[in-house]
């Protein structure tokens, strides 16, 4: 099990704190923090198969399309992605939009997250390396979803 450092992780328009990692939860859960910013580049359509996100509104709003079906979550409303789901999230809206995200069993570490933010800070101002970030992708269990 991986022990996050729980510190605040920090790319152009989007931040991660984890909150709970798998070594807290013997595996069971990780649990994290996240704001967006308005328009800020978020991850494109994804799934994965190993675990559940169970997503919570504390501020903002943040549109999730989930197997095609758009859905807006604010303060304290929630949505389960189950999965294998294919699914996106973005801020549409003028406001910051922060999110409690749960998954289950505790497979999505804070690792990833790092390993983008790396990516993704060192881009700035220009575009990142997206081969690099579907690597990242394959590497913590998340696929793309295929064009549309």
């Amino acid at each position: 099990m991986t022990k996050a450092t729980k510190t605040l992780i920090t790319t152009p328009g989007v931040t991660v704190q984890f909150l709970v990692d798998a070594e807290d939860s013997a595996g069971s859960t990780t649990a994290f923090v996240t704001t967006v910013a308005p328009r800020a580049m978020t991850p494109p359509a994804h799934s994965h198969a190993d675990w559940d996100e169970t997503l919570y509104g504390i501020a903002g709003t943040m549109t999730y399309v989930v197997d095609g079906v758009k859905t807006d979550i604010g303060p304290g409303q929630a949505l389960c992605v189950r999965r294998g789901q294919v699914h996106k999230f973005e801020n549409l809206t003028e406001q910051d939009a922060t999110m409690l995200v749960v998954s289950t069993p505790g497979l999505f570490h804070e690792d990833y997250f790092v390993s983008i933010a790396e990516i993704l800070n060192a881009a700035t101002p220009g575009p990142p390396d997206f081969q690099a970030l579907m690597a990242v992708q394959a590497a913590h269990g998340v696929t793309p979803a295929p064009p549309r």
